[in-house]
């Protein structure tokens, strides 16, 4: 693009560029104002408070599959994912291992979809504080 005296604009790239080689990425975010994160899952106490939002999540998480159920590569695997995280929690010591695998595939299988990656990645975040983890 040209400015008001004719001079073209510097390009903007608000994506990412790799050229050549062989390159190991982990999460990223690309553009205005994104952001990844990364690290090990870690477990801390929750309190009543935060076990009725983790609950409230889970509903959330359940309604958005039936509500977008069409647009998932595989709809059943992720239910049963779903069905197996619930299991999880509602054990009296879940387990933080099951609890991460669970909670990396429920967010593999529902990336096509965007209100559902959101619900499931603040349902992690709920699930990361629970007690004795």
């Amino acid at each position: 693009m040209r400015d008001d005296d004719g001079r073209l604009d510097p390009p903007v790239n608000n994506g990412l560029v790799i050229n050549g080689g062989t390159h190991y990425v982990g999460n990223q975010a690309v553009g205005h104002g994104a952001q990844a994160f990364s690290g090990s899952v870690a477990f801390q106490p929750q309190d009543a408070e935060q076990a009725a939002r983790t609950a409230e999540l889970l509903a959330h998480v359940e309604q958005l599959l039936q509500e977008h159920r069409a647009a998932l590569a595989d709809p059943d695997a992720t239910t049963r994912e779903l069905r197996r995280l619930r299991e999880e929690l509602d054990e009296d010591e879940p387990q933080p291992t099951v609890l991460r695998r669970a909670l990396d595939r429920l967010n593999d299988f529902v990336q096509p979809v965007t209100p559902l990656v959101v619900a499931v990645g603040q349902l992690a975040q709920s699930v990361q504080s629970l007690p004795g983890h």
